[in-house]
């Protein structure tokens, strides 16, 4: 493992990749509850919809673990679920097949782009600004997601305050109490923080009635096979404008949302070259299209980097045996169902607290007495946050970059990859309002 991971190259050990593999998928591992959730509402069977996350999941991280050696795991992503669920399917009228073969052919669309090397030159394109801004900005957002599921943050727009009113009560509580043992433990340098604090929390949860026995089956269950519906895709033209513009949606929020990972979770690792460009980031994003694939052979929705990475990355992990780690964990899961389907938001919540502090930290580099350089930084973070998706974010800070660069004549500050990303950007938001 040594000579393969490169472990003391990247100023690490065995103990420590594995740690920080089981604390990253430790954060994630609510996926493995809610994506079937999800997609459970279109029809599809949950069973199936859990072992094809669990198995997409799985192989999609060993892929990054072994050809890119970087300790990023991957699975269903968020939002482009909900998106599946409920926009496609319950919203649009379409039969969930139909949404799996759109993503389908958005994960060949990706599989050509990362073999041209078109998203590498978009993630390498990204102006150093930006760059600490996405870290930042998805440190935050995480943060909010912890809080939120949690219920320590409600979403009433009606309220007076976005705090819940009995916050002290339930999940909330024992998430504020985790979120207190979590900071000592990590305050007093207590190696595997993190993890620690997930199982403590998680015990803690028992007496609320937070943490119950999720039940059911410990017999994997096997997923969807090639379910697609190309003949109702041609069944006329609505049917056909729709799929075009739901695959470049798919592709869009994907495509953004992993960069914007990437980007992030390198930063924090430190592996982001001195020219801003991220080691074997071809790799990266070949695992990425390669579980886009696979996930709609199997029956789950779009595969993307997971933000929550960033927790393992806290954790010390450097290289790919923490995301091979993670990857065994997911296989196991499948025999573990009603076990990882018991371990409380409340529980994961403290961790991504705690990682949203870490991973803030790059904000402190941005110069924002420049405003082309603060502004477009401080609406990339804005939008992450108050919008909760990572890809409006970015949009938002390249378009607002371009746009201030121009204003102060700095075109040689702008790559042509900028612009081309920028005009796709455009096209985006024209085809949203259409």
């Amino acid at each position: 493992m040594e000579s393969f991971f490169k472990l003391k190259q990247n100023g690490t050990d065995v103990r420590t990749e594995i740690t920080a593999g089981i604390t990253t998928f430790m954060t994630m591992a609510y996926i493995l509850a809610v994506n079937p959730y999800f997609l459970s509402q279109t029809g599809m069977e949950f069973g199936k919809v859990f072992a094809a996350t669990a198995i997409t999941s799985a192989v999609a991280t060993l892929i990054m673990g072994i050809f890119a050696n970087l300790p990023f795991a991957l699975s269903a992503g968020m939002g482009l679920n909900a998106f599946f669920a409920y926009t496609v399917c319950l919203g649009m009228g379409y039969s969930w097949q139909w949404a799996l073969s759109a993503i389908f052919v958005e994960g060949i669309i990706f599989l050509l782009m990362t073999f041209f090397n078109i998203r590498e030159a978009i993630v390498n394109s990204i102006p150093a600004t930006l760059k600490k801004a996405i870290g930042g900005g998805i440190g935050l957002f995480i943060a909010y997601i912890g809080l939120k599921n949690a219920g320590i943050i409600i979403s009433d727009a009606g309220s007076v305050s976005a705090l819940n009113p009995e916050w002290f009560l339930g999940a909330s509580g024992v998430a504020i109490i985790g979120i207190i043992l979590t900071s000592f433990l990590l305050v007093k340098k207590i190696k595997g923080a993190l993890l620690i604090g997930i199982i403590l929390t998680t015990l803690i949860g028992i007496p609320f009635g937070v943490t119950t026995y999720a039940g059911g089956s410990f017999v994997p269950t096997s997923p969807y096979f090639f379910n697609f519906a190309f003949g109702e895709i041609f069944s006329d033209g609505r049917s056909i404008f729709d799929f075009v513009v739901v695959t470049f949606t798919f592709l869009f929020v994907d495509m953004f949302d992993t960069v914007g990972t990437l980007i992030g979770c390198a930063g924090k690792s430190g592996i982001v070259q001195p020219d801003g460009s991220i080691p074997h980031c071809k790799e990266a994003l070949f695992a990425d299209a390669a579980g886009t694939t696979l996930g709609a052979v199997l029956g789950t929705s779009t595969v993307t980097t997971f933000v929550e990475s960033a927790s393992g990355v806290a954790e010390g992990g450097r290289t790919g045996l923490t995301s091979v780690t993670v990857a065994v964990l997911f296989l196991v899961s499948l025999f573990l169902e009603p076990l990882f389907g018991s371990i409380p938001s409340a529980a994961t919540a403290p961790a991504l607290v705690i990682v949203g502090v870490m991973m803030i930290t790059p904000i402190t580099e941005i110069d924002f007495a420049d405003y082309s350089e603060g502004i477009p930084a401080f609406l990339t973070i804005l939008f992450m946050v108050c919008a909760s998706s990572i890809s409006d974010g970015i949009m938002f800070g390249i378009l607002s970059y371009v746009i201030m660069k121009i204003s102060v004549k700095a075109f040689r500050e702008l790559q042509p990859t900028i612009w081309v990303v920028a005009i796709l950007f455009v096209m985006k938001i024209i085809v949203s309002v259409l």
